[in-house]
């Protein structure tokens, strides 16, 4: 074995914890008590309800052995060779939320060729093409809006549905029908745009579901004190998404026609979903090729109680309404977004309105913020699980430093944004406001698995759907404000968003927690909602009590009858005087 035996793997990577180990020895009676508790684990089946022992352990296969060097093999090390498959599933996650972006992004670009004249040389002739689309303003405004119409709507449905089914297809059949969508909306255009707004709206629709259900996986994946890496792995695919999609798409437009950007990822998308099916599981302990190192680390890191599946239980909606950490996440989720939707949105018109600067014509500095943001999300979360396993801070501690932090240099570097009138100052401070707000990630976004392992794609469902009301209300709010599209107005925007953020830092500072709410626990290990049928008592697959009794009494007609006589010896049973030996 090349961990030179298990007491030399538990030494180096498994350490679980108490409520782990006292299941482990409790469930294997007699056995060594420190070493095969990394061995033996039940895995429930959550169809049957049941719970059973793994007798045969899940070995890696031999070209896994041979090709895997010792870091790679250590359970807990990020592997860039396929080992760790907790890893494997967050950039495979990761390229899902990438993919899901340059969707977003398609008809941004592919517009302007639509509903704009063409001219060109022809053997010294000038060709005109009129727009293939006479689309008003208007109705391009409701064709990107309506993509949002149906994001907000499933944002709770899709976080209740990813507690409830496996949340890895509900992930990867989310992106792939979006892809599918996607190859459909040139056919739309040439019909009518009523149309494409159908269409975008059901993108919309099974989008919505994608972030919650990220949550969902980590449930089952990701280990207490790797939650921060592996969740901020998945989402900067997001920014990746942002800074490659807008060129990408450019350039099959420019080269292939507009139909070629929806094309490309529509394909690559369903490409994607069969990878993904291949490569992701529910939980470890359905995983066909993982280690039983990995398994048995990540299993025994975060609890049979997280991972059990209950059919039945109930939600505990009045616990999350009145949870005031639940509300620091969906505060915080709203500052994010307001400021990031500001800057998707609104940052080419302040450009060009304000220090009269094309940033659209520079691809660089214009994808240079979310560059930068891509590279942060990662580092920081490495950073904040460093603190957290190394016990330098608690996690809450980490979440308030990370979120309050993160907005509140993101908070600063928007106002001089906002005050500068020198294009390089104004590029310098944007990059670095975005950037900072990268660490923020690792605070509010990765708090849901926090503070309700059980519960986290539901969080995360209620408060991305805020945080997307953020982003329909931020650009109502700069078209109101910069009417007159001056310069001082736009200083009364970035100092709505610095505002907006302070704000954020002062709430989610004094009630976010990272402790695990009493409200997120299953009650009684889930079986609190059995009760016997006291209608039909005998039930043999559901005995109710020892032998033949029950609360009521036996269960068999009988009579009463003494097992034996009083005695009437009178030197036994007398008194005194008739024990007298007179």
């Amino acid at each position: 074995m090349p961990f030179g035996g298990f007491q030399n793997l538990k030494d180096r990577v498994l350490q679980p914890s108490k409520e782990a180990a006292h299941f482990a020895v409790s469930s294997l009676k007699g056995l060594t008590k420190r070493k095969n508790d990394q061995n033996s684990f039940v895995k429930y089946d959550e169809l049957d309800e049941e719970y059973t022992y793994d007798e045969q352990p899940v070995e890696a296969s031999e070209p896994e052995k041979a090709n895997c060097c010792t870091a790679c093999c250590d359970p807990r090390s990020p592997c860039p060779c396929g080992c760790a498959k907790r890893y494997t599933m967050a950039i495979c996650a990761g390229v899902g939320f990438m993919i899901s972006f340059g969707i977003r992004c398609n008809f941004g670009v592919a517009i302007i060729q639509m509903t704009n004249n063409a001219t060109w040389h022809l053997g010294g002739v000038e060709q005109f093409r009129p727009p293939e689309f006479e689309w008003s303003n208007t109705v391009i405004g409701l064709i990107d809006s309506s993509f949002f119409w149906g994001y907000i709507v499933t944002q709770i449905p899709g976080g209740y549905l990813a507690s409830r089914l496996p949340a890895n297809r509900v992930f990867g059949f989310a992106i792939g029908i979006s892809s599918f969508l996607n190859l459909l909306l040139p056919g739309a255009c040439k019909v009518h745009y009523g149309l494409v707004i159908a269409v975008r709206i059901l993108q919309g629709l099974v989008e919505g579901v994608t972030y919650p259900a990220c949550h969902g996986i980590w449930r089952h994946w990701a280990p207490p004190m790797e939650r921060s890496r592996l969740a901020t792995l998945a989402f900067c695919g997001s920014y990746a998404g942002a800074v490659i999609s807008m060129p990408l798409s450019g350039i099959l437009t420019d080269y292939l026609g507009w139909p070629a950007c929806f094309y490309f990822y529509g394909a690559f998308g369903l490409i994607w979903l069969v990878t993904w099916m291949f490569l992701s599981f529910e939980k470890p302990s359905t995983h066909p090729r993982i280690t039983k190192e990995e398994r048995d680390y990540i299993e025994s890191s975060i609890g049979e109680a997280d991972t059990l599946v209950i059919r039945n239980a109930k939600t505990p909606w009045k616990g999350m309404f009145t949870s005031m950490p639940v509300y620091a996440i969906i505060v915080a989720n709203f500052a994010r977004s307001w400021a990031f939707y500001l800057l998707i949105t609104s940052q080419p018109s302040y450009f060009a309105q304000v220090l009269h600067f094309d940033i659209s014509k520079s691809g660089i500095l214009s994808a240079l913020p979310h560059l930068v943001m891509t590279i942060i999300v990662p580092l920081g979360g490495q950073l904040a699980d460093f603190l957290r396993s190394r016990k330098y801070l608690s996690t809450t501690a980490v979440r308030k430093i990370f979120n309050c932090g993160g907005f509140g240099l993101e908070g600063l570097f928007l106002l001089g944004v906002g005050y500068t009138r020198d294009p390089t100052t104004a590029i310098i401070c944007l990059t670095i406001a975005v950037g900072c707000s990268g660490f923020a990630i690792s605070g509010f976004n990765i708090n849901h698995l926090d503070i309700a392992p059980r519960y986290a794609s539901i969080l995360m469902g209620l408060s991305n759907g805020v945080g997307t009301l953020a982003g329909m209300l931020c650009p109502i709010t700069v078209e109101l404000v910069t009417k007159d599209k001056t310069a001082k107005s736009w200083e009364y925007v970035f100092l709505t968003a610095s505002l907006v953020h302070f704000a954020g830092i002062t709430f989610y500072g004094i009630f976010a927690s990272g402790e695990r709410q009493p409200w997120a626990d299953p009650p009684h290990d889930g079986f609190s909602e059995w009760k016997p049928d006291m209608d039909n008592p005998i039930q043999p697959h559901k005995s109710m009590s020892y032998g033949t009794l029950t609360s009521d009494g036996p269960i068999f007609p009988t009579k009463e009858e003494f097992v034996q006589v009083d005695a009437k010896d009178r030197y036994l049973n007398g008194d005194a005087e008739d024990r007298s030996l007179e």
